[in-house]
């Protein structure tokens, strides 16, 4: 009978037991083979291997570890991925999702299950807006930071009247729209807007129209392998060389990289992180490219960011529970090289300064990775979308 007491309680304490060993895991969800894959890819895994080694590889006795997978850009892949990982591999955390139809996806499907998103890649506002979760984090950057960000430094240097071209789903929708709002609030006008198919290969008939339309400003409201190849056909086409400015709104600095400085210079957006802009920044760049070969861009920076926060709150609330521990990272502040003083919001954005950069010419770059100019810091309540404006159900605006 005493035997028989013995394995019962040994039968019902073994799946306890076995949760608290097994090791906790973030997942890194992203494309890392297609038209994105230079805005976070693998190297957005090693921000987070970083951050978890920094951390000490432990918390609340389970060792972290951190797992990968590539989405191809396909929702239905993503969330399956992200309910097995869920489901059955212990993941609490999914961090970077960069495309914006992916993260909303798996924020719902994180939202069900009671699970930590971070989105660190993609830039649709609509994250932390109508689709906004209790435990979903928009880290790094967004639609509204830069259309409002860069198009306000724009129209003050005498760019008044734009044509935007925007890629033809959520993120470009969104981006043209907070862009022409912003352009008509402060005294500009938008001549024109197209939309083209993603992943296009030819955007000859998009640049010509806007070339003809005789706008001051081109704006590119696409983002990774459409924005260099539209920027390419620009330089082409003779855009800029005719008078006519062309502004990425979702440039990383790995977009410059592969145009290089004589077809980037010039270009205005702006970015939440560059590495050169102080010694924090340039201590951790250092060991980025130590481990990679080349510089972190924002998207980069700001998964190893989301990944510390994350940790330091796991810690902190003493359980991975994913409710928990949200809570417990909306109180908690962001002080760290990515963004000193931040500040995670009711609705999980996470509030903090941005910079309006220019791509430097040749003769201003003085070597590899050496490519902006930091024109202006934006501060917090410029780039972030008022929460008297927001549409997220998690806020009480009595």
């Amino acid at each position: 009978m005493k035997k028989m007491l013995i394995a019962a309680v040994l039968a019902l304490a073994l799946p306890q037991w076995a949760a608290a060993a097994a090791p906790l895991r973030i997942g890194v969800l992203n494309d890392q083979s297609g038209l994105y894959s230079d805005f976070g890819g693998v190297t957005s895994v090693t921000a987070a291997e970083m951050a978890v080694k920094d951390f000490g590889g432990e918390v609340l006795g389970r060792k972290i570890e951190v797992v990968s997978a590539d989405h191809h850009n396909k929702v239905d892949a993503a969330s399956a991925i992200a309910r097995k990982w869920f489901d059955l591999e212990h993941v609490e955390m999914i961090t970077d999702l960069t495309n914006s139809g992916v993260a909303l996806a798996v924020q719902g499907l994180a939202k069900e299950m009671g699970k930590i998103t971070i989105a660190t890649g993609p830039f649709s506002a609509a994250l932390t807006d109508k689709a906004c979760s209790p435990t979903g984090f928009h880290w790094v950057f967004d639609t509204y930071a830069a259309s409002v960000g860069t198009a306000r430094g724009v129209i003050e240097d005498g760019g008044k009247t734009w044509f935007i071209l925007a890629a033809d789903y959520a993120f470009g929708k969104q981006m043209a729209a907070d862009l022409t709002k912003t352009i008509n609030a402060n005294g500009g006008r938008v001549l024109g807007e197209v939309r083209h198919p993603v992943e296009s290969s030819d955007f000859a008939s998009f640049l010509l129209q806007a070339q003809s339309s005789g706008a001051q400003v081109i704006a590119l409201a696409n983002g990774g392998l459409d924005t260099t190849n539209s920027i390419k056909q620009a330089s082409e086409f003779g855009i800029t060389s005719g008078g006519q400015r062309l502004v990425a709104l979702a440039m990383v600095i790995s977009d410059v990289h592969a145009l290089g400085l004589q077809k980037a210079h010039g270009l205005v957006a702006t970015t939440a992180y560059y590495w050169d802009r102080d010694d924090a920044s340039r201590e951790f760049a250092k060991r980025f490219q130590a481990l990679t070969k080349r510089m972190p861009g924002m998207v980069q920076a700001g998964t190893y960011s989301a990944v510390m926060h994350y940790l330091k709150a796991v810690k902190a609330a003493g359980t991975a529970d994913g409710k928990v521990v949200a809570q417990k990272m909306h109180e908690m502040p962001v002080n760290d090289f990515f963004a000193p003083h931040g500040v995670v919001r009711p609705d999980g954005r996470m509030a903090h300064d941005m910079y309006l950069v220019q791509v430097k010419t040749p003769a201003e770059s003085k070597g590899p990775w050496d490519y902006y100019k930091i024109l202006r810091t934006l501060p917090t309540e410029l780039v972030t979308r008022p929460l008297s404006e927001s549409q997220c159900p998690l806020i009480n605006k009595s």
